[in-house]
């Protein structure tokens, strides 16, 4: 028998733009439980939307790489003391981490030291690299939540509390697109070839990775022979207008959209994109991509050293398999990139969309509810 507790307070921190939507999804599944309950700490627009109050902007926990947030880091620990305090004098009836596992985790490590429950949503890569994490993992985390299948088999290992929840995101897509309807909505032409280029949400990889993207589908477009219809929304306000500055004066050869990534995937006949959340939404948009990644060639150094898995996007982990194409760092150039989305455009797709069907079968899952239920069952201690 699961506690009610009449009006519960629930820390939530929340760093990325993904974050946000699962930040989101899991207010709303929480609010069914405990309707009066009380959500606060640090989150974006969607759960903002919810009722949730934000106390710093969500935006400035997005760093990425090993050094970069060097560079940030007395803001980010003054912020990080901020929540250790608040939330040990004020304790919630538990706290959640969603992703960004080298800020929460030690929040989530703090806080449990002191009596507070903890929650991580969204596993850390910890099955992929710095597999030695999982030590702190165990001594911080009371409850982990897995989006995917494969993680939850990982943490059971370790002995790691762990609830599978599927991927809110699976269920926000249809199984079919419609892509004439998205092409309208957008003003594009319905009959042009179309190439929906996603760059990334954070300034860095924006930074890094924009101009190359719009390069590589220039030179694809004049090897596909026809007229390549392109397409770019940026993440947020922030991100258009980096956006802007970076494609001046190319920009007039694209749509650059306000957000709407959704439907720009939508669509397209292809996606070229940065890694990340992204080929997941791709994947479930059953959209073929090439996948490219760059970051600062030190933190590559580092980071390849440790990596355990042969693939960094979501679709290729999920099917052990390469499904899709993957051009990391050196590997991430015009010319191959270009190759990748011409083959795209020249090769029959439909093997590749019946396999991501299958996937997003599996991840269709009612996770606010799975999420909710275990939150219930930690709070009450069963």
């Amino acid at each position: 028998m699961v506690e009610v507790v009449e009006a519960p307070f629930f820390a939530i921190v929340a760093g990325e733009t993904s974050g946000d939507l699962l930040g989101a999804d899991l207010i709303q599944g929480l609010k069914k439980q405990y309707p009066n309950a009380v959500f606060e700490g640090i989150g974006g627009p969607k759960m903002i939307a919810q009722g949730f109050n934000a106390l710093f902007e969500m935006e400035r926990l997005s760093v990425m790489g090993l050094w970069e947030p060097l560079k940030r880091l007395p803001e980010l620990l003054s912020i990080r003391r901020s929540i250790i305090k608040r939330y040990s004098a004020n304790q919630p009836v538990v706290f959640i981490g969603i992703d960004s596992p080298d800020f929460n985790g030690k929040i989530e490590q703090k806080l449990r030291a002191n009596g507070v429950k903890t929650v991580h949503y969204v596993s850390p890569s910890v099955w992929a690299w710095r597999q030695g994490r999982i030590k702190n993992i165990k001594r911080s985390v009371d409850l982990m939540l897995t989006l995917f299948p494969f993680e939850a088999e990982f943490y059971q290992r370790h002995q790691v509390p762990v609830t599978y929840v599927g991927h809110p995101l699976a269920k926000q897509f249809p199984n079919q697109p419609n892509t004439v309807k998205a092409r309208k909505a957008l003003g594009l032409d319905p009959n042009r070839p179309t190439l929906c280029i996603m760059p990334g949400s954070r300034s860095a990889e924006v930074e890094l990775m924009a101009e190359l993207l719009v390069e590589a589908a220039a030179k694809a477009g004049q090897q596909i022979g026809s007229e390549l219809q392109l397409v770019m929304p940026a993440a947020n306000q922030s991100r258009f207008d980096q956006l802007q500055k970076i494609l001046y004066p190319r920009s007039d050869k694209l749509t650059l959209l306000k957000q709407q990534s959704h439907q720009a995937m939508e669509a397209a006949d292809a996606v070229l994109l940065t890694s990340g959340t992204t080929a997941l939404e791709a994947m479930l948009l059953k959209k073929p991509m090439v996948v490219g990644y760059r970051m600062n060639s030190l933190s590559f150094k580092l980071m390849s050293e440790l990596i355990k898995t042969p693939y960094v996007s979501l679709p290729n982990l999920l099917a052990n398999q390469p499904l899709v194409a993957e051009l990391i760092q050196d590997k991430a150039t015009v010319e191959n990139l270009s190759a990748e989305v011409v083959k795209l455009f020249q090769q029959n797709s439909s093997g590749l969309v019946e396999k991501f069907d299958e996937i997003h079968q599996q991840l269709s899952l009612d996770s606010a509810s799975l999420a909710t239920a275990a939150i219930s069952q930690l709070i009450a201690g069963e």
